[in-house]
């Protein structure tokens, strides 16, 4: 198979957007911001500074990229799309300086298209989260971000929107809830002089500071209500366990409510973005307070050395490049303590593996029902191939994001690495 299928070609160098495609670009922009009305603060002089500059973004929704778009205004920008934007648009993306990347791998191409694009004078922008967050909170950021900037020794600004998630929650992107006004909060992070003086542990800290944020909190703060009769719908992706029984996969939502098929107990969210039991006592109102407990009992099973998923049934689909899928066929997929291992036989009856094991995984890319195919998968890469797995029968993918998370830690920890809030 990979002898005859062409690969995306990750080392060509970026382009510049293409002068007829800024407008354009501006226009497609205009009726989400007009609906959203966002409000932007600028911070630390960020308005005055001219590239080349480097630009991290938090990353909630497809709203995200709007924003990055009006604050940058005229000034070029490259910015780093995963594979799958690619898909029957290469032409497209490229013309507008966009750079490809196959999340959670360590890729020298991209490293050098970044270089690319600073000597061209340009923005270089990233979402570092490299995933749409799962509920609103701060996702882990790669402790390799400190390097990066240092190796590009340019000014670092940040982006970080508020209310984009509770707008278009990432378990339910299909329809968009009306949030308005959102908040952006563009700012000068670090200067290039501090970019050469400070080390990398402290540029590291310095940006998950920064990267702290919660859309849930801002909602109830803003006083911001939702009256999507939906608003819950898909809820149940992230929120698997019943801290009632505490049966994993057998929570579901519908409408405005979140329940568990085991126990019976219903939870109800207000337009405020909060849950309240239905009856009895109310174990987490606040919606990532309880997808951290989540976190917490796989991280217990982790420490215990007994997380594994079993063997499970799957299907894969495979994404060599901007062509579209190819079904690669069906296999077998464990997630345990050594990590990932999937096995695929094809169509022809050849088989395929893939292993990523503990060291080189900090995170993973998981995806609820994506593109209205098999369900909600799990996305594992190399540099030369992306595979979408999709598990049959019960397991969370949010499980195996977390238990992704919790093995890198543990394997940090044991390696006598200090880990600092919010990086791996």
């Amino acid at each position: 198979m990979a002898e005859i299928i062409k690969r995306f070609d990750m080392s060509k160098p970026p382009l510049r957007t293409k002068w007829y495609l800024k407008p354009i670009r501006k226009l497609l922009c205009a009726p989400a911001l007009w609906r959203h009305k966002p409000i932007i603060t600028y911070e630390n002089g960020v308005e005055n500074l001219k590239p080349p500059f480097l630009m991290l973004c938090n990353h909630n929704a497809f709203f995200d990229f709007i924003i990055a778009s009006t604050v940058l205004g005229k000034n070029d920008a490259n910015y780093v799309v995963a594979i799958d934007g690619f898909i029957k648009r290469e032409w497209l993306l490229r013309s507008l300086g966009c750079i490809c990347k196959r999340k959670f791998t360590n890729d020298t191409n991209l490293i050098k298209n970044l270089k690319r694009v600073i000597d061209m004078g340009n923005v270089a922008v990233i979402y570092p989260e490299a995933r749409y967050s799962l509920c609103g909170t701060t996702a882990v950021l790669p402790r390799s971000l400190g390097k990066l900037v240092k190796f590009l020794n340019v000014p670092v600004v940040t982006l970080i929107c508020h209310g984009h998630h509770v707008n278009s929650p990432f378990w339910d992107t299909s329809h968009d809830r009306g949030v308005c006004p959102t908040e952006a909060t563009f700012k000068l992070l670090l200067t290039k002089e501090q970019v050469e003086t400070l080390d990398v542990n402290n540029i590291n800290k310095c940006i998950a500071d920064e990267f702290q944020y919660d859309d849930f909190a801002w909602q109830k703060e803003r006083g911001i209500r939702i009256c999507d009769k939906k608003r819950a719908e898909g809820l149940h992706r992230v929120l698997y366990k019943c801290p009632n029984c505490l049966s994993e996969q057998n929570m579901t939502s519908s409408g405005t409510r979140i329940a568990c098929t085991a126990c019976g107990k219903e939870w109800e969210m207000t337009e405020y973005g909060e849950l309240r039991a239905i009856t009895g006592d109310t174990e987490y109102s606040h919606i990532p307070d309880w997808y951290e407990w989540e976190r917490l009992c796989v991280r217990q099973e982790v420490e215990a050395g007994i997380y594994s998923s079993g063997v499970l049934q799957v299907v894969v689909d495979s994404l060599p490049n901007s062509k579209g899928f190819l079904r690669l066929g069906r296999g077998t997929l464990i997630h345990d303590m050594n990590g990932f291992r999937v096995e695929v036989t094809d169509r022809d009856g050849r088989r395929h593996e893939m292993i990523k094991d503990v060291p080189s995984l900090y995170s993973c890319h998981i995806e609820y029902q994506y593109l209205f195919k098999h369900g909600d998968c799990v996305e594992l890469s190399t540099l030369m191939d992306t595979w979408y797995i999709y598990p049959e029968g019960q397991f969370s993918v949010t499980k195996m994001a977390l238990a992704t998370e919790e093995l890198h830690r543990l394997f940090l920890l044991k390696k006598g690495w200090a880990l600092a809030e919010g990086l791996m």
